[in-house]
């Protein structure tokens, strides 16, 4: 119906707040502006007195806390991403990243910044700290670790946007703005709504408060990475209908969407000297291809070219271990903190 129409209008908005910071930063001495950009993000902007207004009033506005921030629960979201060791880790690259790699327009900054295919490894290791350091235990309080890191990826989106608007070669009725507003919403949902989700079909039990605390961490993380109110999740339910209403109104991927999920993969290939290393490689391969299936499903999986292997099938054998585990975490207290 006519929500469709209400979310379109946000391919055509950014976050006007960054541009303006970004265009501020142009008209300083080189390297200038980002000196002053982390010694605010450190100190506040008030020790930055003489940057220009437009850079001091974004760190004032993501520094503001309204009332509906909830500390303890974005501490108790955290926790959860932070317990699944190394499953969030499987789920975060070869799930939240790669449907974010599906999306035909959505993916054009990537593409066109060249920073993926070039610098796969690099980029997943960023994106991995970004999540970590804004799961820690108040990791998002104003001008703590997690809420710098996602300020920095704030301007660095900023910046992004600027070159590719210089570039000439963004095609805006095909894609929209680059990084716009529905994009932006969609990646919240990506480290939120699709991590519960494929936590959960990997066996690991989470409760219903536990997963609403790891929805409103993300819903504070993009008010600060500066998601527009309107299309920023609010609760688990919320965040599952706009992910759907995303699915159903994205197109099909396109060779750029198999290209960057073949360049994720392939990253753990980098740096193998040795055969040993090799057949490391190949094995975390092959472990992110099941879980990719696991999570995305096979249709999706199919058009984006992700083989399959027929590790597919131990994860049954996996869920039942996790779950398990998960068993005995709940029953033992001292669980929980080997957990």
């Amino acid at each position: 119906g006519d929500r469709v129409d209400r979310l379109g209008r946000f391919f055509a908005k950014v976050d006007d707040a960054a541009d303006q910071a970004v265009l501020a930063l142009e008209t300083l001495p080189r390297g200038e502006g980002w000196r002053l950009f982390e010694a605010g993000l450190k100190h506040g902007p008030q020790a930055i007195a003489a940057a220009p207004r437009a850079l001091c009033e974004l760190i004032e506005q993501a520094a503001e806390v309204p009332p509906w921030v909830d500390w303890e629960a974005c501490d108790r979201g955290g926790q959860l991403l932070l317990r699944a060791g190394p499953l969030g880790g499987a789920v975060l690259g070869a799930g939240s990243l790669v449907l974010g790699y599906a999306s035909p327009a959505g993916n054009k900054p990537l593409v066109l910044s060249g920073r993926l295919k070039e610098q796969a490894s690099r980029r997943l290791n960023e994106t991995a700290r970004f999540v970590q350091a804004v799961s820690r235990p108040g990791g998002m309080r104003p001008f703590a670790d997690g809420w710098q890191i996602t300020m920095k990826v704030r301007l660095i989106h900023a910046q992004v946007r600027r070159m590719i608007y210089k570039s000439g070669r963004w095609d805006a009725a095909a894609w929209g703005e680059p990084i716009n507003q529905h994009d932006m919403a969609g990646t919240c949902l990506l480290f939120s709504i699709v991590i519960l989700d494929g936590l959960r079909k990997l066996g690991l039990r989470i409760e219903s408060d536990e997963a609403e605390a790891c929805v409103h961490l993300w819903r504070w993380t993009g008010r600060v990475i500066g998601v527009h109110p309107d299309v920023l999740l609010t609760t688990e339910a919320d965040g599952l209908r706009l992910a759907e209403l995303i699915r159903i109104t994205t197109g099909d991927p396109d060779a750029d969407s198999r290209e960057l999920t073949q360049a994720m993969f392939a990253s753990s290939y980098e740096g193998c000297k040795t055969a040993r290393q090799r057949r490391d490689a190949a094995r975390r391969v092959t472990f992110g291809n099941m879980v990719c299936r696991e999570i995305v499903g096979d249709e999706l999986a199919d058009k984006l070219g992700v083989e399959r292997t027929p590790l597919r099938y131990a994860m049954p054998v996996l869920r039942q271990l996790v779950r398990s585990v998960e068993q005995v975490r709940h029953r033992l207290p001292l669980a929980e903190r080997s957990a």
